[in-house]
């Protein structure tokens, strides 16, 4: 039977070492973790609505659902979280924010003020209107573990993972972060239907509440895991968070350099030489205190190196 974990009592806004565990899970075991929307149960009531600033308290955004404790945890562990299902909820949206997004100054400037879409999520689509139905790409943005010391708010990211919103923390894939604290302390949440690269606004995905179904396991951290890392079926993926955004495509390359080197045996210069032809590489959000940079290596050219 599936350990359910309720968002009732749960949520939290910053990821921590010091909070007490909500629930308590075991390598191996399938757990459903219950997520809010991102800015919490009730606030989005009906299609037409436009947010207001009363709406949205800064930086109480993002709730994920945690701490749970991961069995027998440990410093030095990896933690490996496998995403076997998300069920989205009926109704999400996404919002212009003044001051928030790719272009701050722009809507800080308020020609458009807050501009809220509201939108329903039937049979796999998001309804955008009468005329378009965009197929839906569940995803979790916050997916983390308490930090070495002290907390980071859920709106921002690093190496314990975090806001990272990235496309990749979906379905059938695993996603590894190092513990740094007994326990692990995972949390999860801020989930979404659909994001865009460069997650241009401030609150621009389709956000939306979720049950996120996953089971995970621990190995030995490599020596040389930084940033978290995402596996997938095809690619492997390395992260970095950084401003500016030049650094954030640093960290995950040097990252995909150091796992190449140390888990297939490609020297680190030519390493830096194949992934100049063979990278896939984007931003993934521009708006969070720190922005997240994915590179992605297909598991096809990695055969030729075992």
């Amino acid at each position: 039977m599936t350990q359910r974990i309720s968002k009732q009592g749960t949520i939290k806004y910053a990821l921590s070492g010091d909070e007490p565990f909500v629930a308590t899970i075991a390598p191996g075991e399938i757990v459903s973790v219950e997520c809010v929307i991102n800015i919490g149960d009730g606030v989005i009531k009906e299609l037409g609505q436009n947010l207001t600033e009363a709406d949205v308290t800064f930086p109480f955004v993002n709730g994920a659902t945690g701490p749970i404790e991961v069995a027998g945890a440990q410093p030095g562990d990896m933690l490996k979280v496998e995403i076997l299902d998300m069920e989205l909820g009926p109704r999400g949206y996404s919002s212009l924010w003044p001051g928030h997004g790719m272009f701050p100054d722009w809507v800080r400037r308020k020609e458009w003020g807050i501009r809220t879409k509201v939108v329903d999520v039937q049979d796999g689509h998001v309804v955008w209107n009468d005329r378009l139905r965009l197929p839906v790409k569940p995803m979790a943005g916050v997916i983390g573990v308490a930090p070495v010391h002290g907390a980071v708010l859920t709106v921002d990211n690093g190496t314990h993972g975090g806001n990272l919103d990235v496309q990749e923390v979906t379905t059938g894939n695993t996603v590894m972060l190092r513990v740094e604290k007994p326990g692990a302390h995972f949390f999860i949440g801020d989930c979404h239907a659909l994001q865009g690269d460069g997650e241009a606004v401030g609150m621009g995905a389709i956000e939306i509440g979720a049950n996120v179904t996953l089971r995970v396991s621990l190995v030995p951290a490599p020596a040389r895991l930084g940033h978290p890392r995402i596996e997938t079926p095809t690619h492997i993926c390395t992260l970095g968070c950084a401003r500016p955004l030049e650094d954030a495509m640093r960290i995950a390359f040097a990252d995909m350099i150091y796992w190449l080197a140390d888990e297939w045996n490609i020297p680190e210069p030519e390493g830096y030489l194949l992934l100049a032809q063979i990278a896939e590489a984007r931003c993934t959000q521009m708006v969070n205190p720190k922005y997240t940079y994915i590179c992605k290596v297909p598991k096809a050219i990695l055969a030729a190196f075992q």
